[in-house]
């Protein structure tokens, strides 16, 4: 029997008043649970709130354009069950891409160098459609020159700016001088054969265009090493034990955000991020630790914070814990917000040396593939030890590669004997 239920908005951090960009449902709709009811924006991300329940709309109190904070009122259900409680939004991505099409799609264009960006103004008044527009662009709204009523730029304006860029030879801010491009062609596969769509979920689409300006704005260099773990793989399998009467599964990925931080404590500028003018290093003297989590929906990568402070039973119960709340959907926006450093951990599936993309605005990102054993010639005789895969990739534009063959030189000292990070 159906039970007449509030929808409240669950706890998404430390925010308030938070737009209302979408409603997905209307009145009258069936709806289950953790269907999407509406989007909200906040200056760095997007995020859906799903419902707690399976049943009717019976009321809808928010529309596009209203603010929100923790606690509102989203609607009124007619339930048919009662749920758990409500849980966060879906983890938001912070959506951000660069479009460029030549005019021209059949020959390459050669695109000029571009001229010196406009002149920024102190602040952007803009809808939050309009905002959310620019960041999908990747478009900073204070060059974009507004012909709104009390100086608000507009959707025309962004469209307007971007394609200005296009004809000037600029993405997303960032200079292409010289690049020849061409529009990828639009072929239609059904000839060759039986196809079907599958769309992308949307966290696959927001990450990917994350991924996508990184690997075109940022020039990735990759530096490769092997770290002897013969040791250090023997003492975690001796406390596994201690780990498990905790309730913590002990992996080998805390033993390495610890040698990283100990790295990055030695090599600051790798615990960096250029300002927006690409002038300047931000230096950060915090160590929140991104970890790529394979899930159903996609790559999300949480941030593990203070890594420097806690010891390695702390950290291997965190990661657990920030690990279920992504696959089951349930991570807040604080824990998604403030990485230095990310891992891209594909030990547990397979594989060796690979080329990780930089999570920007992070400089540097560590890839880390699976042990394997290997004959080792050491002290005149051939021994049986445990090599660990690392891939460094990093921005040159801010580390050279002497410092990542330092930097993994580093790595690979802690990790073949951890007790070297008390020194």
């Amino acid at each position: 029997m159906a039970e007449q239920r509030k929808v409240l908005l669950p706890d998404i951090g430390d925010f308030q008043d938070i737009d209302v960009v979408e409603v997905l449902v209307k009145v009258g709709d069936h709806v289950q649970v953790d269907d999407s009811l509406i989007v909200l924006e906040t200056e760095k991300a997007t995020m859906e709130i799903p419902s707690p329940f399976t049943g009717v709309i019976r009321e809808m109190r928010v529309r596009v354009g209203d603010t929100i904070s923790e606690g509102g009122l989203v609607c009124v259900m007619d339930a048919e069950e009662t749920a758990l409680p409500a849980a966060p939004a879906p983890p938001p991505e912070e959506v951000v891409k660069a479009e460029a099409e030549p005019e021209q799609p059949e020959e390459p264009v050669e695109i000029p160098p571009f001229p010196e960006p406009a002149q920024a103004q102190p602040t952007a008044h803009a809808s939050p459609s309009v905002r959310r527009l620019a960041r999908e662009l990747g478009i900073d709204l204070t060059l974009v020159p507004p012909s709104g009523p009390k100086g608000r730029v507009l959707k025309e304006d962004v469209q307007g700016y971007v394609k200005g860029m296009i004809d000037k030879g600029t993405a997303a801010g960032v200079p292409i001088s010289g690049v020849r491009v061409a529009r990828a062609p639009d072929i239609d596969f059904r000839k060759f054969g039986p196809t079907e769509i599958q769309p992308l979920s949307r966290i696959r689409k927001l990450s990917g265009a994350n991924l996508h300006r990184s690997w075109v704005t940022v020039p990735h260099v990759t530096q490769f090493d092997e770290a002897d773990i013969t040791e250090l793989e023997s003492f975690r399998k001796s406390q596994k034990g201690a780990a498990e009467s905790q309730g913590v599964k002990l992996t080998f990925l805390p033993f390495v955000m610890k040698a990283i931080v100990a790295g990055l404590q030695e090599f600051p500028h790798f615990n960096s991020s250029l300002d927006k003018t690409g002038e300047n290093l931000i230096v950060k003297n915090y160590f929140h630790i991104g970890v790529a989590v394979d899930t159903a929906q996609g790559l999300i990568v949480p941030a593990v914070r203070d890594v420097d402070r806690k010891g390695i039973l702390e950290l291997a119960g965190e990661l657990m814990e920030l690990s279920t709340k992504a696959r089951e959907r349930k991570l807040h926006l604080d824990d998604l917000q403030g990485g230095t450093f990310t891992i891209s951990s594909l030990g547990g599936i397979g594989g060796t040396f690979f080329t990780p993309i930089v999570n920007h605005p992070e400089v540097a990102v560590l890839g880390v593939g699976r042990m394997e054993w290997k004959p080792v010639y050491r002290s005149g005789e051939l021994q049986r030890r445990l090599i660990l895969p690392l891939s460094l990739s990093y921005d040159h534009r801010v580390i050279d590669g002497a410092d990542a063959v330092r930097f993994t030189g580093r790595l690979v000292h802690y990790l073949s004997d951890l007790r070297r990070i008390l020194l």
